[in-house]
């Protein structure tokens, strides 16, 4: 019998720590011959911490949200008494979160140890790199990466092949294959749950790539953020150098190849690649302008290939499947399958590897389970700060490079944050343009100067101060960043107003002319109001953090606006309902 703890940053920020001390603890208590190894995280976030246990049939059980207090229930009824503890265990709702899914990236994602690279290899890791390394030239695989149809699953969707083979086709010795792992959207985490559960796929993926455009070094640029997945990632390579996986003569081959990790300092601005390669050659992170390409001219001029974490994590599998494998998941020209991030007023936030094609309905409803609460969806925003609102009219859109891109954002790294009746849209805008613009490396004036000018627009709006004409001083300014910004940062940075301006344009007009929040959610803009539904109780006046509210025992009591922050405490606490949001 084998007890599994999930370990990658959401299970371990659950409390997985303690669960599997409390585990072992037990375990050894009892005297029971029972192994306890880790793994990272499977995709269920919202249910963390997640604890398998696996009978000496092979039979698996997965046990839900295990904190401390529920580790001796299940100790004492499934690994003494032999019988799983069903009211602890994954509901059937729940498991259809992975079931509805189609994994690639993630096919190993909370199944194997990360950190034993014996496991990696119990399910076929490093074949592919045996198999290209020892039987095929770098054009076969570069061919093979062109039958699948892989494209960049950074954001801009790029074909993989095109980037290797231009960068095999450049003249040079010295090549170098590098990983952005940056990974800076909010709401994005599937760079990071890969690294901390599968590391070897990407340095498999690494090598291979090495192999097909020349490349003897490659390097892992790493948000220093991430110091779980920098640190597995050392495992995985020294555990990979060992075997001789990594460096010198692999598979007997003559290819050498090898990596090492730049730990950066996780600027947004740095997912561009020559901003990385400015970062990785110790210079402020900025980008410049191409040509020349990172692959004529990249890291120290040399040819260079820039992918990200999930790009890598799918070669092994299509050396190993086919290329036509992978292009027979998808659509025609979005082909494979896209992590996606579920995050925001979801049901069930986490990771979801599905086929490009499925619509964000499908997505949202069918994997993700709905809105919180079941309220009213109302959009998605996607792409991250590069990207845009895509809204409810639109949830049967299928998720593709293509339909997204009509709708106004872009399918980006795979950032879905959700939103409901209850988000101002307007307000969405400005905390993404407000990123974008603390992020932007400032070489431009468009990006410097004019995202700040347009934030300075949105942060009035919002505030109660918008004036006519600034919808049309947005749509002025934006078009002018977008066709003026010199990199990609500057030029996707008006994506979210854009989109929001576009599907909520109402929303901005209640708040300049009516100087009301749609969606009650601008602080400036809302007020708290005590009906004759109040019986007096005088809950919401002692709750009241400013005094605020005032009035006699059994009378209806009343709230100074120009004292009130707007906490609302006083409606959390009114057990009538007499108090609501206007």
């Amino acid at each position: 019998m084998r007890v599994v703890v999930g370990q990658g940053s959401c299970g371990i920020a659950s409390g997985a720590r303690k669960t599997e001390i409390a585990f072992r603890q037990a375990i050894e208590d009892r005297g029971l011959p029972v192994k306890i190894d880790i793994t990272g995280c499977v995709g269920t976030c919202y249910l963390e911490p997640i604890v398998d246990i696996y009978d000496d049939d092979g039979e698996m059980t997965r046990y839900v949200r295990v904190q401390p207090d529920k580790v001796e229930a299940i100790v004492e009824g499934h690994i003494v008494g032999g019988k799983p503890v069903a009211e602890l265990a994954i509901s059937e709702e729940d498991a259809d979160f992975v079931a509805k899914q189609q994994r690639v990236v993630l096919r190993h994602c909370g199944l194997i140890d990360p950190e034993n690279i014996d496991e990696y290899l119990a399910v076929g890791g490093y074949e592919a790199t045996k198999k290209v390394v020892t039987s095929m030239t770098p054009e076969e695989v570069i061919e093979e990466i062109k039958v699948s149809g892989l494209r960049g699953r950074g954001g801009a969707g790029f074909p993989t092949w095109f980037k290797w083979n231009a960068a095999r086709q450049n003249p040079g010795k010295e090549k170098y294959i590098v990983c952005n792992a940056d990974e800076g959207d909010p709401g994005a985490f599937m760079d990071r749950s890969v690294l901390e559960g599968d590391p070897h796929s990407v340095i498999e993926g690494m090598i291979i790539g090495g192999f097909a455009m020349g490349a003897t070094e490659g390097i892992i640029y790493c948000r220093a953020e991430y110091p779980l997945a920098i640190k597995r990632l050392e495992i995985a390579m020294d555990q990979a150098r060992e075997r001789g996986f990594l460096g010198k003569d692999i598979f007997g081959s003559g290819f050498d190849f090898d990596i090492r990790i730049k730990a950066g300092a996780g600027a947004f601005v740095c997912g561009e690649e020559t901003a990385l390669i400015a970062s990785l050659e110790g210079e402020r992170g900025m980008p410049r302008l191409k040509p020349p390409f990172p692959a004529q001219k990249g890291y120290w001029q040399k040819p260079t290939n820039i992918n990200n974490v999930e790009t890598y994590a799918n070669v092994a599998w299509i050396i190993v499947n086919g290329g036509a494998a992978f292009g027979a998941m998808g659509t025609e020209k979005s082909k494979g399958t896209k992590v996606f991030a579920l995050a925001g007023k979801i049901k069930r936030g986490g990771l979801a590897e599905v086929p490009m094609g499925m619509t964000i309905r499908e997505i949202i409803y069918g994997i993700g389970g709905g809105i919180k609460g079941d309220r009213q969806f109302k959009a998605v925003q996607m792409g991250g700060p590069s990207g845009g609102c895509i809204p409810a009219s639109l949830i049967d859109t299928p998720v593709t490079y293509e339909d997204i891109t009509k709708t106004g954002a872009i399918v980006g790294s795979g950032g879905m944050i959700v939103t409901d009746e209850d988000t101002c849209m307007v307000d969405i805008a400005r905390y993404f343009l407000d990123f974008t613009r603390k992020e932007s490396c400032g070489k431009c004036n468009y990006c410097r100067i004019g995202t700040k000018r347009m934030l300075e627009i949105l942060e009035r709006i919002t505030e109660g101060k918008g004036k006519d004409g600034d919808i049309e001083l947005l749509e002025e300014l934006a078009g002018k960043i977008k066709d003026g910004a010199m990199c990609g940062l500057g030029q996707t940075a008006p994506n979210p107003v854009l989109t929001t301006l576009r599907y909520f344009r109402n929303e901005y007009e209640d708040h300049i002319y009516n100087h009301k929040c749609t969606a009650k959610s601008c602080r400036a803009l809302i007020r708290f109001e005590i009906t004759d539904k109040c019986v007096g109780c005088t809950r919401c006046a002692k709750g009241c953090p400013v005094n605020a509210i005032s009035g006699s025992v059994k009378q209806q009591h009343v709230i100074d606006q120009d004292v009130c922050i707007k906490c609302g405490r006083c409606m959390e606490n009114c057990k009538f309902g007499a108090i609501v949001k206007e």
